[in-house]
């Protein structure tokens, strides 16, 4: 299990590289899934990854204090509300609608109103 965890951690952290270039390519969410893939995976790796500029700028906050700054909630809450109308508009299926309404409001509570806000350093 060691190396799936290994694995998953830099299939993420490659993702999370390209999406640091690419603004509809979310890099928070792939460096979540890549920091549990390599504290699972290796201490080693975990600690190699956390000394990294890329964690440092996107995740340490959030990790630390549970907290983000506004901009990277907007980067987040903007990609995943563009996702998911593409589908919600595209389709015209009744309880996917409601799903998706209902996961946007969820997303918009916990990003606005739990995490909370810390201002850029």
């Amino acid at each position: 299990m060691r190396y799936f965890y290994l694995a998953i951690g830099f299939v993420a952290f490659g993702l999370g590289i390209v999406g640091a270039f690419l603004p509809v390519l979310p890099t928070a969410p792939f460096l979540l899934v890549a920091s549990f893939g390599f504290a699972k995976g290796s201490e080693k790796f975990d600690r190699w990854f956390k000394s990294t500029k890329l964690y440092k700028n996107n995740l340490e906050s959030f990790e630390k204090n549970r907290s983000m700054t506004m901009k990277t909630k907007v980067k987040i809450l903007a990609f995943a509300t563009i996702m998911l109308s593409i589908v919600f508009f595209k389709y015209e299926i009744l309880p996917m609608r409601i799903m998706i309404a209902v996961l946007l409001l969820l997303k918009y509570y916990y990003f606005l109103g739990v995490v909370k806000t810390t201002e850029q350093s």
